[in-house]
């Protein structure tokens, strides 16, 4: 199988949405924009069809990753996201992940509003791998 982002053979994951053919690297998928779960179900999906958050609610032009503390983009997107629960912690995809691997799943949490329920859970859903340690 083709690559969709790079072009190469030797793509092993296929996006899990019926009927897509696209296929991928696991490293390419990030350059892709392509979101793999790490759910029991470990489910990849390419960036026409990888899950987009829900929650309804823009940036103001201030706004800042709550992390890095760098500008975010103006709107959600696969490198922008925002906490569910309280809609004020916007943080880079990049950012996130590294609190969540550092954290670990027992102590991973919203660092705004530190829920760690739902914020878990979206976050799993986004693609965001947690360890379990």
């Amino acid at each position: 199988q083709a690559c969709f982002v790079c072009g190469e053979s030797g793509a092993a994951i296929t996006c899990c949405q019926t009927g897509c053919d696209r296929s991928f690297h696991l490293p390419c998928a990030a350059e892709g924009h392509c979101i793999t779960q790490y759910l029991p179900h470990y489910r990849s999906f390419c960036s026409e069809h990888s899950p987009k958050q829900v929650v309804e609610v823009t940036p103001e032009e201030k706004d800042t990753c709550i992390i890095c503390m760098e500008p975010v983009e103006d709107r959600k997107s696969y490198v922008t996201m925002v906490c569910p629960v309280c809609r004020h912690a916007w943080f880079h995809r990049g950012c996130i992940q590294g609190q969540a691997t550092c954290a670990g799943f027992s102590c991973f949490q919203c660092p705004h509003c530190r829920d760690n329920e739902i914020f878990v859970l979206e976050m799993l859903i986004m693609g965001i791998q947690i360890p379990i340690r």
